[in-house]
């Protein structure tokens, strides 16, 4: 049975970051965003929701440090784990960043890499910020791939959703769905082995 207990203690020993880092990759991701959406001419950006991107990308990078202090309420004690919210909000960047670059046309495996590398570590963050009182430290490797297995399937369908059903990639968005279904529940994976080795490691330290 999965148990919630106190924190697991090497949990705690996360890697201090400041509140600069999180910002930092907030601004890059928005910097971009406005010149996708708003600088005219650059081909690499046409026809990939943008627009919508530049609404939902920020409030999708600010749900887990908005949850953590909404829940944190009045317990002032524990700092903010910067680490864990630039490691959700990173895969946002990494994203955009590809596209500014024009690797999704021009570098045959960069889709692929994007959604096992995004996918580890964002769920590497949402990792370190759920798990901490789940025991055994198995169960931690489960949850953390279920939850990006969910994860996946929720971005699949937004993607279809916003520019792939009146597109010109609905011919091939089957085979593309599941291969990038399977990196990223790979990648979620990862991040779970990623976090029970940590906490094993921190156990025997």
């Amino acid at each position: 049975m999965i148990r919630m207990g106190p924190p697991h203690s090497s949990t705690r020993r996360i890697p201090a970051a400041g509140w600069w880092l999180p910002a930092l990759v907030l601004v890059l991701t928005v910097a971009q965003l406005a010149v996708a959406q708003w600088w005219p001419g650059i081909e690499r950006f046409a026809d990939k929701a943008f627009g919508a991107r530049l609404v939902a990308y920020p409030l999708l990078m600010l749900v887990a440090p908005a949850v953590w202090w909404l829940l944190r309420g009045r317990d002032r004690s524990e700092p903010p784990p910067y680490g864990a919210f630039t490691l959700v909000m990173a895969p946002f960047l990494v994203d955009v960043t590809g596209n500014s670059l024009d690797f999704y046309d021009t570098v045959l495996w960069w889709d692929d890499a994007n959604h096992f590398v995004n996918w580890l570590l964002l769920l590497a963050g949402l990792g370190m910020l759920v798990t901490r009182s789940v025991s055994p430290d198995w169960a931690v490797v489960w949850l953390v791939g279920g939850l990006g297995a969910m994860l996946a399937i929720g971005w699949e369908l937004g993607e279809w959703f916003t520019f792939i059903r009146h597109g010109t990639e609905v011919d091939t968005a089957y085979e593309d769905t599941l291969g990038d279904l399977a990196l990223g529940t790979l990648g979620a994976m990862a991040a779970g082995v990623l976090l029970w080795w940590r906490r094993r490691a921190g156990s025997s330290s």
